[in-house]
């Protein structure tokens, strides 16, 4: 390798380092504090930065606590890329993300320290929320050019990408807010799984009859209506002693 390549190398090397330590330092800071008492010099501060180098990485406090959750969409779609060609769309999303989950390696939110905090924070706070949106939504562009890919189709005229991963996608969503609603953090897997089945089954399948009420024969609604009668006639007499 030459000295010049090394240079370039090295420099991408810290820039990853300084994004990760101010995104580690708003994680911290907002989970310890709350989002509303953290400034964004208080970050910098904690990463040994200044302001003008927060806004290098970030555009806000927000975008630097959920950093961490960025990589989250780009392993998903990597375990999409890599399931059988032969797989129905939805189905190959549903297993990329069973796949995630199931990978300690990957670090999926149930096995990462503190996610589920993070994500009861963003529950709860309107711009939080908004950042963690446009996060989900980019990694869905990319799922969309994923599954386009797969049907051997073009996405601006075959609408069939779009729904599967906004299928997908909400879903995944579904399950994810039960989840820091449950306040079980080890529960996500199952709640993803129950998502995915209600998608494909319940929600797909024919509709479920509401069980039918008995209705009285005319011989039963005879006999309840002179029932009926007698109680009302004992019950007035009753109440014609009580006041006499």
């Amino acid at each position: 390798m030459t000295p010049e390549r090394k240079i370039p190398e090295r420099r991408s090397r810290k820039a990853r380092r300084t994004r990760d330590t101010l995104a580690q330092a708003a994680f911290e800071l907002v989970l310890d504090r709350g989002l509303r008492n953290v400034t964004v010099e208080e970050i910098a501060e904690a990463a040994d930065v200044d302001r003008r180098t927060f806004s290098r990485y970030f555009t806000s406090k927000e975008a630097a606590a959920l950093d961490s959750l960025r990589g989250d969409g780009d392993r998903i779609n990597a375990a999409l890329r890599a399931r059988p060609a032969p797989e129905p769309p939805l189905l190959a999303y549903r297993r990329a993300v069973l796949d995630w989950l199931a990978d300690p390696a990957a670090e999926p939110w149930h096995r990462r320290p503190r996610i589920f905090d993070l994500l009861v924070v963003a529950e709860e706070e309107p711009t939080l929320y908004a950042v963690f949106h446009h996060i989900r939504v980019d990694a869905q562009e990319d799922s969309v050019a994923i599954v386009a890919d797969r049907l051997g189709v073009d996405p601006r005229q075959d609408i069939r990408p779009a729904v599967t991963v906004a299928a997908g996608a909400g879903a995944l969503l579904a399950a994810q807010a039960a989840w820091v609603r449950g306040g079980r953090p080890d529960a996500l897997p199952a709640l993803v799984a129950e998502a995915f089945d209600a998608l494909s089954a319940d929600l797909l399948g024919e509709p479920r009859p509401a069980p039918e009420r008995h209705r009285p024969t005319p011989e039963q609604h005879r006999d309840i209506t002179s029932t009926t009668r007698i109680t009302s006639t004992a019950e007035e007499a009753e109440g014609t002693e009580a006041t006499s």
